[in-house]
């Protein structure tokens, strides 16, 4: 599938005094989007990771907690932490259970998001989520990055990464919105394919944000 990154320089991306530029950060699971996000981390641009913040939020928010025990049990708390295998059961096989959850914890971590982004000052910020666009929060980005990576790779690495099986690695993929209409919602793709070296693609395109946002 012959992706290619479209120039920074030709993009209509909003230099907004005052507030970084805001760019998502999205693949499929075992894309390498979390190894691209270190990568902008090493270059000193900050990173908000959606599903970290969601799990913070969800293990503290005492309002979020009573409300996750309420749908899926008094299970869904083990020793007063998360269980998330009791919730990843509840919600994987039942997709009406997984847009109970979704309708929950979204919010919380949207408005999580707003605030940490209100509190960045670097020229721009990344915000790494699996489900961008699914969960309808693109909108609020001035940009998005996808990363691509064909899918045997995505589920032998998602298969050693997390000891999954190979079902249970394609039943995740088939929740989630198909990977070349996914690229073809992104302004830039990241090949992560083990044949294009994915630390040169970073790099080159902080450098040309960063221009920009300097000429801005």
């Amino acid at each position: 599938m012959p992706f290619t990154e479209r120039s920074v320089a030709q993009m209509n991306i909003p230099v907004i005094e005052h507030r970084p530029m805001r760019i998502g950060l999205t693949g499929g699971i075992g894309s390498g989007k979390s190894t691209v996000a270190k990568i902008f981390e090493v270059l000193g641009i900050p990173v908000f990771y959606a599903d970290t913040a969601a799990k913070q939020l969800m293990n503290k928010d005492e309002q979020l907690r009573a409300r996750l025990i309420q749908l899926f049990g008094e299970a869904t708390y083990e020793n007063n932490v998360l269980n998330t295998k009791h919730l990843a059961d509840k919600v994987f096989t039942n997709p009406f259970a997984l847009e109970q959850l979704n309708a929950v914890v979204h919010p919380a971590t949207i408005a999580a998001a707003a605030q940490w982004f209100a509190a960045q000052r670097t020229p721009y910020v990344i915000k790494e989520a699996a489900l961008l666009f699914e969960a309808g929060t693109a909108g609020g980005l001035d940009m998005v990055i996808g990363v691509y990576a064909p899918q045997h790779l995505r589920i032998h690495r998602s298969m050693k990464r997390d000891g999954l099986s190979r079902e249970q690695v394609l039943h995740r993929i088939n929740r989630q919105i198909d990977e070349e209409i996914k690229m073809k919602l992104c302004d830039v793709v990241f090949v992560n394919d083990e044949q294009q070296l994915l630390v040169p693609q970073v790099i080159a395109f902080h450098k040309k944000l960063l221009e920009k946002s300097a000429r801005g």
